[in-house]
């Protein structure tokens, strides 16, 4: 560009920065103005909200929010690690570290803030970090190889993820919050108790109402521990600073820019700063017309388009934003939207709350019956619709949508009751009418389209589940067809597939796809969606159709996800689990002893699971058949931890031994477990069985759950724990034995027959037309007339039932898969090694994360192999 083009500068190359730029492009305005980016980090733009994702297996690169063929195709001059150091607002320059001096027209800053570090003695010793950026994540994984505990000072939502991401990395972890609960600007004292048993029952150590007097440091200038303001002290040798974040706006005081008595640089409704019309601030370091310093990415993006549509000449103006968010926080759904805090005059509170489950929900109404706003603990799946509603009248009671599903039916509130303008996109301002629009008037006829057209879920991804009902809806209702195929191998459902194979005898997967896949899928390979999908359905209905019931027989053993392939549970460093079955987690000494001397010996870690099973993690996948045969040897078999079939049948112990015990809850857990074990299913099954009404197993919160009554068993259906809980409803009451099992029969032979690929029971339930009422008339009314040829399926199942392990360690051609390289089969993988910890072992990440060839002290396994 010639040297009269006039010239943008942008200070900071953040989320906020990156979305300035897009904006900038898309206005056209990069082919007429020279733009020149400086950035302080090392890298570009990068996903700051996926932060954390980095200790699970993300790389910055993963993470990076930045297309350099988008920065080279718009002649963006991109300087990363050489920020600006002084900006003469009389001259219009800026100089950068490196001494570039860049002449501007226009000064865009979005510095973004910086993590607030508490003025205690010892904050800056050897051990204390912030978490803010990249950098500090490597730094904190670096120097905690070689720390057991790590401490958090700050219980908000970039705390919660700093102690997820120490406890990860193997750390006993504590967190310090000097509010009375965790998260307080986003929930209440309900929703702080509902996340505090739960991050609790992970194995954090939480300190709320206390603050940080000081951190002790040793002779060697390391942290050794906190002192808290309760007169406590807390021993640790890492300390994270995560209270809070404050506006980087030095660049701005220095050149006499107006900033708040707070901190923010003051912009106008614009984002133009209020004493210098060619200066703009955008993000976490300005300070706001309406008189807040936005920290969340959505505000952020509103004012990146508000700046670049004014420089454009265009009309815009940023006057606030809404500050609803949802995330996960160490696998922990919470959200709040609109007045969470329910401070409007007379408003009213609809609150429901289950400690056990970890869930809390509350709604705050107005006396009209606004929805005005809500927090969301543990069961977050109603907040794209819940927000949507936020400053309307919804079309139900405030109470049927806070009640979770199976206690109490509560509303199902689809696209359909949405209004036009509401937002569904808080990040790009994006609403249901303009997602219809992207339907209607511009084609698109898939998500990925939608997103494209409108920038929906782009953003932090919470409204992808409505954009997709919406998306679906509006075709629809247009006559167009919506594909509902599994695959693009198949245009059929997974139910319908079922049908064909059960009804032609169909055995073979390549058969079903040249016969009834998609024209253009015949005769090809397939994909990963389809192939365990349909390896599944032969599985199930092996005996009925002809097939092998063995996953590893032909065809088969290729169809196999990585878990079935090798019936036994991939874990994060290559190695594997394995898990005996334990009908109703009844088990004699002399098992338990054969169990340990095989943990032992094969230099195994073990752990006893929720479901009354002992896990052994580590093995090698040459050593898997070595452990199968010292278990069966034993009277051990696969529990099927692996496939996508029963896991397990808890129960309590009954009237046998305990005093409240109605029923032998032991007996009938043995008995159903045994019955469905194998059963290969569209997702893993779970039950229960509980003595008396106490409910010690937690029968309701499985796919089918057995609840012991003075007159026999109640049975529960539809329950489901995990990222999602929902209570089971009671499907039949007061059933004998006999009864009992025939109604369970009917009813996992009906959800295998009709599910979707992936879908729990709870999903299944809610999604299958008529609901409960429809499963009970036909599992327990036969109102289908097909009740017969369930049980005949459930009764061949039991019949033909073999156990994996057992058939694949008499089977020499099985056996020649266990290995875990083909063409050097005695070699073992040399990243699969160990570290000991608590008298145990734990895989070596460091080393995994290097892929190099373990070190001398490095456990390398055990020495059977």
């Amino acid at each position: 560009m010639s040297k009269d083009t006039p010239t943008i500068v942008l200070v900071g190359h953040g989320m906020v920065g990156q979305r300035f730029l897009e904006a900038l492009a898309e206005r056209g305005m990069t082919a007429t103005h020279r733009v020149v980016v400086l950035c302080e980090e090392p890298r570009p733009a990068y996903d700051r909200v996926q932060l954390t994702s980095y200790f699970s297996g993300k790389t910055p690169e993963d993470l990076s929010m930045t297309d350099l063929r988008f920065i080279e195709d718009h002649g963006i001059e991109l300087r990363v690690g050489d920020p600006a150091e002084t900006i003469d607002r009389e001259a219009r320059t800026v100089t950068a570290r490196s001494g570039l001096v860049v002449d501007y027209d226009v000064l865009v800053l979005a510095t973004g803030s910086y993590p607030f570090v508490p003025p205690v003695p010892g904050k800056d010793a050897e051990g204390c970090f912030v978490y803010r950026t990249i950098e500090d994540l490597l730094a904190i994984e670096e120097y905690a190889k070689n720390a057991t505990t790590g401490a958090v000072v700050g219980g908000g939502l970039l705390g919660l993820e700093a102690a997820g991401a120490l406890k990860g990395l193997g750390l006993t972890s504590h967190i310090v919050e000097f509010a009375p609960r965790l998260m307080p600007v986003q929930v209440d004292e309900g929703g702080g108790a509902a996340l505090l048993r739960t991050i609790e029952e992970m194995g954090l150590s939480v300190h709320t109402g206390v603050g940080t007097q000081e951190i002790v440091v040793g002779e060697d200038g390391a942290v050794t521990g906190m002192k808290l303001s309760d007169g406590s002290e807390l021993a640790t040798d890492l300390v994270v600073f995560s209270a809070g974040v404050r506006p980087r706006d030095q660049l701005a005081r220095d050149c006499g820019l107006t900033v708040g008595e707070r901190g923010g640089i003051a912009v106008d409704e614009q984002c133009r700063t209020v004493n210098d019309p060619h200066v703009f601030a955008i993000g976490e370091c300005a300070l706001a017309a309406d008189g807040r310093v936005y920290g969340l990415v959505a505000p952020g993006y509103e004012q990146a388009e508000t700046a670049a549509a004014t420089i454009a000449a265009d009309e815009a103006a940023f006057t606030g934003a809404d500050l609803s968010t949802k995330l996960k926080l160490l696998g922990v759904d919470v959200a709040s939207f609109g007045d969470a805090h329910g401070t409007a005059e007379d408003c009213l509170d609809v609150v429901y709350s289950d400690s056990r489950a970890g869930l809390y929900k509350k709604l705050v109404i107005g006396r009209d019956g606004t929805l005005l706003g809500g927090i969301l603990v543990g069961d977050a799946e109603a907040y794209g619709t819940l927000k949507a509603f936020t400053g309307s009248v919804p079309p139900v009671a405030p109470e049927a949508l806070v009640l979770p599903a199976g206690a109490g039916a509560p509303a199902q509130l689809g696209p359909s009751a949405l209004p036009d303008d509401a937002i569904i996109c808080s990040c790009h301002n994006v609403s249901k009418g303009a997602i219809r629009g992207a339907v209607t008037d511009h084609q698109c006829t898939t998500v990925p389209e939608v997103k494209k057209c409108t920038k929906a879920g782009t953003g932090c991804g919470s409204c992808v589940k409505v954009l997709g009902q919406l998306v679906n809806a509006e075709l629809e209702a247009g006559g167009i067809e919506v594909d509902k195929g599994l695959c693009g191998c198949f245009s059929q459902t997974r139910e319908e597939l079922y049908e064909i194979v059960l009804a032609l005898r169909i055995n073979s997967y390549q058969e079903l796809l040249d016969r009834h896949g998609r024209e253009e899928a015949r005769g090809g390979d397939g994909c990963e969606v389809c192939k365990p999908a349909v390896a599944s359905i032969i599985a199930s209905l092996a005996p009925a159709i002809g097939a092998s019931g063995y996953v590893l027989d032909g065809e088969q053993a290729a169809l196999q996800d990585t878990n079935d392939h090798f019936l036994a549970n991939l874990q994060k460093n290559g190695s594997y689990s394995v898990v005996p079955r334990i009908p109703g987690g009844e088990i004699a000494p002399e098992k338990l002893i054969v169990i340990g001397e095989i943990a032992r010996d094969f230099g195994l870690y073990t752990k006893i699971t929720g479901g009354q099973r002992i896990d052994m993690f580590g093995a090698r996948v040459e050593q898997l058949p070595l452990i199968w045969a010292r278990l069966v040897d034993a009277g051990f078999e696969s529990g099927h931890a692996y496939g996508k079939s029963l896991r397990t049948v808890k129960s309590c112990v009954g009237q046998t031994w305990c005093r409240y015990g109605v029923q032998d809850s032991v007996r009938m857990a043995i008995d159903l477990e045994l019955r469905y074990r194998g059963l290969r299913s569209p997702h893993k099954l779970k039950s229960a069985v509980s003595g008396c009404q106490r409910e010690c197993a937690e029968a309701q919160s499985k796919d089918f759950g057995v609840i012991a009554t003075a007159n026999g068993w109640n049975l529960y259906v539809g329950g489901n724990g995990g990222a999602t809980p929902r209570h089971a409803d009671l499907l039949a009451q007061d059933l004998s034995d006999a009864e009992l099992v025939r109604l369970i029969d009917r009813f996992l032979m009906f959800y295998i027959r009709t599910a979707d690929r992936l879908e729990r029971t709870s999903t299944w339930l809610e999604r299958i037309p008529g609901g409960l009422d429809h499963v009970r008339d036909v599992v327990v009314h036969d109102s289908l007339g097909i009740c017969d040829d369930l049980e005949k399926l459930m009764q061949a199942h039991v019949a033909h039932y073999r156990d994996e392990w057992a058939e694949t360690i008499n089977d020499p051609e099985k056996l020649a898969r266990f290995v875990s390289f083909v063409n050097a089969p005695d070699t073992p993988d040399p990243v699969v090694a160990f570290v000991p910890e608590r008298d145990q072992m734990k895989p070596d990440l460091p080393l995994l994360s290097i892929g190099m060839r373990p070190a001398e002290d490095v456990l390398e396994g055990s020495a059977q192999r």
